[in-house]
Parts: C-alpha cells; structure tokens; sequence
C-alpha cells in the first residue's frame, strides 16, 4: 500500500488515466491494468474517478481489445466496491 500511496503522491494516477485514454495499444493494457491494481486502495479510488477515470475504462471495457477489455472490467470492478462510485 505504500507504493499505491507514493504513486497517487506523484501524480501517477492522472496520468495513467491519460495514457488509458489516450496511448498505444499496449499503453492502454498496462495502464488499465496499473488502475486495477491501484484501485484496491480506497483514496486512489476517489482520485481515479476524479481523473476521469470511469469514463475512460467505461470505454476501453467497451471497445478495447481483449487484454484493455479485462484489464479495464478489473479496474471498474474495484471502483464499483466503493459505494460514491456505484451512482458515477
């Protein structure tokens, strides 16, 4: 939890959110799959969705590939268990 913490600390959730958005392919699957892993913290949680992070793993859940597909359902799967997220 300590380096969830130091990466929100240093802006590293806005910008994985950016590259979710808008990278390559494989930037897309890795930062998807950073969020995920990032999104079990509940104050990263609230930055990610501050981000505008919902939207943009809505879209990748959507309309991604396989790997950005699964990466992105994992993400949203860990923001939906904070109870401000479910109505976002």
């Amino acid at each position: 939890d300590d380096n969830k913490a130091a990466i929100a600390a240093a802006g590293g959730l806005e910008v994985l959110v950016s590259l979710a958005r808008d990278g390559n392919e494989a930037q897309k699957e890795r930062a998807a799959g950073a969020l995920w892993n990032l999104a079990h913290n509940d104050d990263n949680k609230a930055a990610i969705v501050a981000a505008g992070g919902i939207e943009v793993l809505v879209s990748l859940a959507r309309d991604g590939n396989e790997a950005q597909k699964e990466r992105a359902a994992g993400a949203l799967w860990n923001l939906a268990h904070n109870d401000d997220n479910k109505a976002a």
